[in-house]
């Protein structure tokens, strides 16, 4: 059984937003609740999916795993940084 949404969401939109809304959820033949929800929820899935989740086409996967399969490379920049006393201990 799906959850019961008992949760209340509140916003603020201008009449302009608002009409829009109405229509595009009566296009979809939802009511507004069930509209909005479902736009917010995979938007939402969406924007935390590119923080967490990385969808390649096998040429993009190939060229991934070339570039992490290649030897590290030795930046003595960084060695030297590394090395420095962190300005973070006690």
């Amino acid at each position: 059984m799906p959850d019961k949404r008992t949760e209340r969401i509140a916003l603020r939109a201008t009449e302009a937003d608002k009409s829009l809304i109405y229509r595009a959820a009566e296009a979809c033949d939802l009511n507004v609740s069930e509209y909005a929800v479902s736009r917010l929820v995979a938007d939402a899935r969406r924007v935390l999916a590119d923080r967490s989740v990385f969808r390649l086409d096998e040429a993009a996967w190939a060229e991934w795993e070339a570039i992490n399969d290649r030897p590290a490379r030795d930046l003595p920049g960084l060695r030297a940084f590394m090395a420095r006393p962190s300005a973070f201990r006690d």
